[in-house]
């Protein structure tokens, strides 16, 4: 039985150049906006609508593909944390729980709509330079739907994320290091053998724009629960920064649409100081060098669209510590919400940011837990006790 072809949403126009703000014709666009890349200043594109729907009653209906093959992800928890809120001292905090989706990430809202594009434009085999979160997703939906689907990663990866994509019959190929996965992903995307899910350009730009559009989902689902007034601002754990730009733009279009008055203030959290430095006046475009145990927020590289999405929504970016980190993880689990890592490091962000003052006490915070605990790979705390 042949699978009928992709639907574009009808309100979509193209795509729109988010720094110079050029549109393009539906196409895809591999390396960001072909302006930009050519002044060397790389910017992401996203998707341009003409107008928005009247009502979130399908939220479908606010995204590039309104029917996209679907394994269940998505309307993920929002779980009141009224203990801690009163512990760090702010008027009301969620965590949106992201580790509730199908493969355990965020990363499926993504993936969903990237096999979606390659569908429709006939494409056999998608691909991603990822370590973790990313590949198992994108295996599965790209399994779901019946494209190959390869991952490129380093031999060191987790073996819990590499049982899951080979599980999932993806093509595993390994390089020596981080950086040489996006030479090899764009040499076969630059031949027309694969069909890219993530940046591989250098300095780097978003995600492929088509996945980063399942972003705003988040924005959505949080606007559809709490309303207009119960979150002032929200802290996402970010690298790269397509899940920030996307809960970013989310807000932005339902202010557009006369939804909300004005956007929540969205903030980056960051083990490193990375987006910190370019919003202190550093080129977005230099390197970031430094090391930490979040490895999903890792890299030594800042995209405009980090600065974009802040901008935006007045926020800011938090820098903190591994340990930290690890104390947090241990405490939200102690609340029954056992996150990965850098997953922790939302509510770490937190806390420092109301210590600098820059949340206030009569904030309403919702932190993006971005993916469950359960696929890391870590020693155990402590050694089991045995009865006799």
């Amino acid at each position: 039985m042949l699978r009928e072809l992709p639907r574009l949403n009808p309100r979509v126009i193209g795509l729109r150049c988010i720094r110079c703000r050029a549109v393009f014709p539906i196409a895809d666009y591999f390396e960001g906006c072909p302006i930009c890349l050519g002044q060397n200043m790389p910017a992401s594109l996203a998707i341009a609508y003409h107008e928005f729907p009247k009502s979130m009653t399908r939220l479908a209906d606010w995204q590039v593909y309104p029917d996209h093959p679907t394994l269940g992800e998505g309307n993920t928890p929002l779980v009141p944390l009224e203990g801690l809120a009163k512990e760090i001292g702010v008027r009301a905090l969620c965590l949106k729980n992201e580790g509730a989706n199908p493969t355990g990430s965020q990363k499926d809202r993504m993936s969903r709509f990237v096999v979606e594009r390659a569908l429709a434009i006939g494409a056999s085999t998608v691909a991603a330079a990822s370590s973790g979160n990313a590949g198992v997703s994108l295996a599965a939906y790209a399994a779901h739907v019946g494209l190959n689907c390869v991952i490129v990663t380093t031999p060191e990866m987790n073996p819990n994320w590499r049982r899951a994509i080979e599980m999932h019959g993806a093509t595993l190929l390994a390089t020596e290091t981080p950086e040489r996965r996006w030479q090899v992903l764009a040499d076969r995307v630059r031949a027309g053998d694969w069909y890219p899910a993530t940046n591989f350009s250098v300095p780097p730009v978003g995600s492929n724009p088509f996945g980063v559009d399942g972003y705003r989902s988040i924005a959505f689902e949080i606007f559809r629960e709490l309303g207009t007034s119960a979150c002032s601002d929200i802290l996402v754990p970010t690298s790269r920064a397509d899940l920030l730009w996307g809960i970013a733009r989310g807000y932005c279009d339902l202010q557009t649409a006369g939804l909300v008055e004005k956007p929540p203030r969205i903030h980056a959290v960051e083990p490193f100081g990375r987006i910190s430095k370019a919003l202190a006046g550093q080129d977005y475009r230099g390197s970031f060098p430094g090391h930490s145990a979040l490895i999903s927020i890792g890299g030594a590289t800042v995209t405009y669209q980090a600065l974009d999405a802040i901008a935006s929504c007045n926020g800011s970016a938090a820098v903190i510590k591994d340990k930290a980190a690890r104390d947090d993880q241990r405490q939200l689990a102690h609340c029954g919400l056992y996150l990965e890592l850098s997953s922790a490091a939302a509510l770490t962000g937190l806390r420092k940011l109301v210590s600098q003052g820059v949340i206030a006490s009569d904030a309403a915070v919702v932190l993006v837990g971005t993916a469950s605990g359960f696929s890391e790979f870590q020693p155990f705390t402590r050694p089991i006790a045995f009865v006799g």
